[in-house]
């Protein structure tokens, strides 16, 4: 059986993200945001998706993509019967004014390798998730798109007849394609589009050799930042679980979720993987993002909000969309916006800790320390008792789950080195007491018998999210309870190559058939913490292979085969690679990093 990869790479510039298949088309691709609907949307349906696509009048013989090296830009070389050709796809990013500049636009460069190849370019965007189409009005050397207030418009140095017309183009030539969202594009287009992707290519390369990235598989690494730079929306400073949506995690299963939002959960780790390679700016946009939400709502804080901070993601399905190889249903919005997840305090008080305890940015926050600390002990201590959803969202279940307690201790844990730093000796007090009631409750999920914590208090079940007691150091690396627990979830979560599932038990919807693959990793970081380091880098290696042609990971695999299902790329997946990579490396240079993080 051949195995499944999503056989396509993303593109964008921190507004929006695009994903181009190996055969040239942008098959997914949402304007003006992340959660507005898709302007291009093959990969849910092929009919009612619209299609941008530059494919050679005499079919493919081959194809290929790569990235330019430490950039977000997209190479795809087409081989046909009559020559090949190159095309290089990229969303403009670089600094301007004294700020960044990154448009609502898209650029595609084509430009002939060998001869001069016959090719046609199809430019048929949709909207309203395929339920509008757009009217052209046709340029000199452009098309406009418009649909009601929604326009969109294709410059280009290619004759615009042959857009018209549907003929085919010898190309001889460099030309290019200049997609632009609301407005229109006026300037010169080659010279302009070649100092765009010079610029852009400066950028991406500036960044990287910005970061601090360890010699372990450090090209690995440094995809999967720039994957992860990708998904944080600048302008609020959001950060989303996935570009899509409804990719489902398993052929037939019905978990078909639209990840286009933020989860505080998941932004706590994805913070943390930059963080360690240096890149902080992404922490300080964040902070902005989730003090902006603290203050508009001083309730219970969300699992997860849209992108603006909204807290209503009604949930919605899109019966009449084909769905990715006909798996429905397709969902706008989700459900899980209304779960209480109380991780959701201690990860947001810890991924925001080294704004108050770095030296290099807590003079500029001191102000805020005793607000945000006091804000966030007082919300674990209301939630520190209750049942909740889980890390895993159970959608009619409810426990005391020992993964919430640990971030509840966590929480409490950076909260005390808070206090302790700027001498708040009453929350000081609070922090210890919120600790310790944690602990009771974590040590309610423990089974002597077995040497093994249970994912909740009352229950027999075990959960990949406990392998974070022993990397959160909640467990001792170096104690027998940590071995013999990393043993008993090996037991009977582990799969081929070091895969791990999530949990075995049912859920909402019967068992799962597809292992999570950010657990892999957090395996591998665990191996690494109980100094099984040989086999946490044997393990992490195979676990690339699980990767597509781009290195972009998937949520899901298929342990069967090795397919990649699931929301495509997940940020969770380059989170757990990046930071296993970092846990390994700083393993062999015996660093004090974790050891002092919650002193």
């Amino acid at each position: 059986m051949k195995r499944h990869t999503y056989d396509s790479g993303i593109i964008g510039n921190c507004a929006y993200i695009a994903h181009v298949e190996k055969n040239s088309n942008i098959n997914w691709l949402c304007w003006p945001s992340f959660e507005d609907s898709f302007v291009f949307g093959s990969l849910l349906d092929k009919d009612k998706g619209g299609e941008f696509s530059i494919l050679p009048t005499h079919g493919i013989h081959k194809s290929s993509q790569y990235y330019k090296e430490n950039t977000n830009i997209l190479c795809t070389a087409i081989d046909t019967s009559d020559g090949s050709y190159l095309i290089t796809d990229f969303a403009p990013r670089f600094e301007q004014h004294e700020r960044y500049y990154k448009p609502l636009t898209l650029i595609r460069k084509v430009e002939p390798i060998h001869n001069q190849p016959e090719i046609k370019v199809t430019c048929n965007p949709v909207y309203d998730y395929g339920q509008r189409e757009f009217t052209r009005n046709r340029g000199s050397n452009h098309i406009r798109f418009q649909s009601g207030n929604i326009r969109i418009q294709l410059a280009t140095n290619m004759p615009i007849s042959h857009f018209s017309d549907g003929f085919s183009f010898l190309l001889s030539r460099p030309i290019y394609l200049i997609l632009t969202f609301g407005n229109a594009f006026e300037a010169p287009i080659e010279r302009t589009a070649e100092d765009f992707l010079n610029r852009t290519r400066s950028y991406w390369r500036k960044w990287v050799k910005n970061a601090s990235i360890p010699a372990f598989y450090q090209k690995e690494v440094i995809r999967s930042a720039l994957v992860l730079k990708l998904h944080q929306y600048e302008d609020t400073g959001a950060i989303i679980a996935a570009s899509t949506t409804s990719l489902p995690e398993y052929p037939g299963s019905g978990r078909n979720w639209d990840y286009r939002y933020c989860w505080v959960r998941d932004s706590y780790y994805v913070l943390t993987a930059l963080n360690h390679i240096g890149h902080f700016e992404e922490m300080e946009k964040f902070a902005i993002y989730i003090a902006n939400i603290a203050q508009a709502n001083r309730g219970r804080l969300q699992p997860l909000y849209g992108i603006m901070g909204q807290s209503n993601l009604e949930e919605k399905t899109l019966d009449y969309l084909h769905g990715y190889q006909g798996n429905q249903p397709i969902r706008k919005g989700n459900q899980a916006f209304e779960h209480i997840q109380n991780d959701v305090y201690g990860q947001a008080m810890i991924a925001l800790l080294p704004l108050f305890t770095d030296y290099r940015f807590r003079h500029q926050n001191t102000k805020y320390a005793r607000r945000w600390t006091h804000f966030i002990l007082n919300k674990i201590k209301s939630t520190i008792d209750e049942k909740d959803a889980g890390i895993w969202e159970f959608r009619h279940f409810e426990y005391r789950h020992c993964y919430s307690n640990l971030f509840q201790w966590a929480g409490a844990s950076a909260a005390l080195k808070i206090s302790k730093q700027y001498k708040m000796k009453t929350l000081e007090k609070q922090a210890e007491d919120i600790r310790d009631r944690a602990i009771e409750h974590i040590e309610s999920c423990y089974d002597k018998t077995r040497g093994v914590y249970h994912h909740a208090t009352h229950s027999q079940d075990l959960d990949a999210s406990t392998l974070q007691l022993i990397m959160m150091k909640y467990l001792d690396p170096n104690s027998k309870k940590a071995s013999q627990h990393l043993e008993a979830l090996e037991s009977v979560l582990k799969g081929k190559d070091g895969l791990f599932y999530r949990y075995l038990h049912r859920d909402d919807f019967g068992k799962p058939k597809s292992s999570f693959l950010v657990c892999a990793f957090w395996y591998v970081e665990a191996l690494a913490c109980v100094d099984r380091l040989d086999e946490a880098q044997k393990v992490f290696k195979k676990l690339l292979k699980y990767a597509n042609h781009l290195m972009l990971f998937s949520e899901d695999v298929d342990e069967s085969d090795g397919s990649q299902w699931g929301n495509f790329p997940q940020a969770y997946s380059h989170v757990g690679l990046m930071n296993a990579a970092y846990r390994i490396a700083m393993k062999l240079d015996n660093p004090t990093f974790f050891d002092s993080l919650y002193e």
